[in-house]
């Protein structure tokens, strides 16, 4: 089962990933074009979100289901200071909370505003402070303590 949720987290995050780059481009192509903010733009703010708020369901199942954070959990005062324990028992979680926030509170924010541009701008503002995040939490192959693969096999 763990191996299977694993799997399909790491598919989301390429979701994640491509929905909120593509709101960031439009967002811009958006703002430089002076173009309505139109009901397609608001499908892809509303999408990306959903997105993002089921790889956080997926990622909390993982969190709950995973022997390293079980083990961190246990053993936090002797692990905080292992960086691949601690970073997926406290940064990945906490960073990637913060970045959700952050892609919900553009979405919001966006939804309200009045005029396309304040509309576009939200969106860009928001969701590219959480892409700042989202790669900054993310385990990278090559990275010396917590490599993880691109994508995961089921």
């Amino acid at each position: 089962m763990l191996d299977f949720l694993l799997a399909l987290h790491s598919v989301f995050r390429w979701l994640v990933l491509l929905s909120i780059l593509y709101c960031i481009f439009a967002s811009v192509h958006g703002l430089i074009r002076k173009r309505n903010f139109n009901k397609t733009d608001n499908v892809l703010r509303s999408v990306s979100s959903a997105i993002a708020h089921t790889q956080l369901i997926i990622g909390f199942i993982v969190y709950f289901k995973s022997p390293v954070v079980e083990l961190f959990r246990k053993n936090i005062s002797k692990l905080i200071g292992n960086l691949d324990y601690s970073f997926f028992g406290v940064y990945h979680l906490g960073l990637m909370l913060i970045a959700i926030v952050l892609v919900t509170i553009g979405a919001a924010k966006a939804k309200r505003k009045e005029s396309s541009n304040a509309k576009f701008r939200s969106l860009l503002i928001w969701y590219s402070l959480a892409l700042v995040i989202i790669f900054i939490a993310i385990p990278w192959p090559g990275h010396p303590i917590i490599e993880r693969p691109l994508l995961r096999s089921f």
